[in-house]
């Protein structure tokens, strides 16, 4: 995002106007993540004008590869079982928290999250 907008994004107020400015190229809606922040996993979603925080809470697990993808592959999901935008992105983002808090630790270094966590 801040590639993308051209500035540092530091604070809510920052990915607001990030999100404002990239809508505003793309003509879309913005999902500006929030998880590399040191307190909450707040995210902010931004489309058609309106800005919708998604709060979250921040788990501690080193184990963070493809959080990205898989969050926009659960929004996909739900966008396609009929759910809203900002119904998908809660969903999602509640996914992600779940497989983050089962805390798999496979491999070395930053592994995967545990996209089977609901099935255990």
């Amino acid at each position: 995002a801040e590639v993308l907008c051209g500035f540092s994004i530091s604070s809510e107020e920052t990915m607001l106007s990030a999100a404002k400015k990239i809508a505003a190229q793309i003509n879309g809606a913005v999902l500006i993540k929030g998880g590399h922040f040191l307190g909450d996993a707040d995210d902010l979603l931004f489309s058609q004008d309106t800005a919708t925080w998604i709060r979250g809470e921040r788990v501690q697990n080193p184990n963070t590869h493809g959080t990205g993808c898989t969050l926009s592959s659960a929004i996909a999901c739900q966008l396609a079982s009929g759910k809203s935008l900002p119904d998908s992105v809660r969903a999602a983002k509640n996914y992600i928290t779940g497989a983050l808090r089962a805390n798999l630790d496979l491999g070395h270094g930053s592994g995967p999250l545990d996209h089977m966590f609901s099935f255990m």
